[in-house]
């Protein structure tokens, strides 16, 4: 009994020192606990509201704790939360600071730098026939020209110029022709015609004489539609047909040009010598020459006929090679030589043209019996002894020679053999 006394008061008195300590178990416990839903939360998926779950329902959850109202915090925007496990946002770069650089100071205004102006240098370039150029690093130097005062120059001649002055020589040959002709009419052979000819051309001449003259004329039409076309053609029949017709005359202006040089060096080779001035040709001259009272002595060529031969070729030649400088401009050094060959060529041609208006007019309607010597190649007797009595003169001498008795095939000269 005395031992279930002492076991009895024992229990009663730990019964207070147990309650204590399961107390502080149950806060440990609790503590425990609430530490382990804070980590939970730190462990959250981001782009979520802290304290949802991680597999949103279907229908929004209510009520303490589920996600809803209640102590759930509140979205800080209205824009869709990334899903769970996506890409993470790109974390912000704190900015940097701008690389410093060297400022490069600009240059002093050229007129402020003690050198000559703009309009002084290009005085200075015009009077040494330069240009005003700036420096470039590629190797087209040309890129480089700023001032080209002969450009203004070449061009002002080129549309002024040259247009007008070419125009008022053509139209001023053609009306002085035209007011000859009604005031002379056609020259006459005075004693009319014999019956008999005379060849004055061979075969070979007159093929040359044709190819050139026609390839000259296909050349002055193409190169005065050049000129002239886009004023006065180009109004009447339209840009369309007038580009045509400009694009295929260029072609034969550039083709034919071969044909009419070939011809100019044929015609040196065939009659150069026939084409010297001597003695006669002076006295030709001082007699009045085309318009003299009668007919002066003159041999194959009178002295205007030697006159247009030197003109025709030498004058051809400088217009074949300006035309070869235009066509082909890499030949010469600089821009302002081929403005100087467009002035050449432009000036050459429109005096050729005027000059040989006057010998088509002569060698067709102003003298009668001309044109068929280049048509058939033989003149009248009486048409060659008025206007080259020398020429006929020597031809007949010739002939005297060719059929003497001791020229004859098959008869020996006199004594010979006896």
């Amino acid at each position: 009994m005395r031992l279930l006394a002492t076991l009895l008061l024992a229990a009663g008195l730990a019964a207070p020192a147990l309650g204590q300590t399961g107390a502080q178990g149950a806060a440990q416990d609790a503590a425990r606990e609430q530490q382990s839903q804070q980590s939970g939360q730190q462990q959250q998926a981001p782009g979520l509201p802290a304290g949802a779950p991680e597999v949103q329902a279907g229908a929004p959850e209510t009520g303490a704790g589920r996600g809803g109202g209640g102590n759930a915090p509140q979205p800080e925007t209205s824009e869709p939360a990334q899903p769970t496990g996506g890409a993470r946002p790109a974390e912000a770069t704190a900015p940097q600071a701008p690389t410093p650089t060297t400022i490069i100071p600009a240059n002093r205004p050229w007129n402020s730098r003690g050198g000559p102006t703009t309009d002084e240098m290009e005085l200075l370039a015009d009077q040494r026939g330069t240009v005003v150029s700036g420096r470039v690093t590629i190797p087209n130097q040309s890129a480089g020209i700023l001032i080209q005062p002969d450009g203004r120059d070449w061009r002002t001649f080129r549309n002024q110029v040259l247009k007008w002055a070419g125009i008022i020589a053509l139209v001023g040959v053609l009306a002085a022709l035209a007011v000859f002709y009604f005031l002379t009419g056609p020259k006459r052979i005075q004693g009319g015609r014999s019956g008999r000819k005379v060849q004055r051309f061979t075969l070979a001449e007159r093929v040359n004489h044709w190819m050139t003259s026609s390839a000259f004329v296909l050349l002055a039409l193409t190169g005065l539609n050049i000129t002239y076309g886009a004023y006065w053609l180009r109004p009447i029949i339209g840009p369309q047909a007038f580009t045509t017709i400009t694009y295929y005359g260029q072609a034969i202006h550039h083709y034919v040009a071969f044909a009419f040089m070939a011809g100019v060096v044929v015609m040196l080779i065939q009659w150069t010598r026939l084409n010297l001035f001597n003695r006669v040709d002076i006295a030709w001259l001082k007699a009045g020459g085309p318009v003299a009272k009668g007919h002066p002595p003159a041999e194959k060529f009178n002295a205007g006929q030697k006159g247009l031969f030197w003109l025709t070729t030498l004058g051809g030649i400088a217009v074949s090679v300006s035309g070869l400088f235009i066509m082909v401009p890499g030949l010469l050094d600089n821009v302002i030589q081929n403005q100087w060959a467009h002035i050449v060529h432009g000036v050459l041609a429109f005096g050729m043209m005027a000059v040989i208006l006057g010998h088509i007019y002569i060698g067709s309607i102003g003298m009668e019996g001309s044109f068929e010597a280049m048509r058939d190649g033989e003149v009248d007797y009486n048409w060659a002894r008025e206007h080259h009595s020398l020429w006929i003169d020597q031809e007949l001498e010739r002939a005297r020679r060719n059929v003497a008795p001791d020229n004859l095939p098959g008869r020996r000269a006199l004594g010979a053999g006896d």
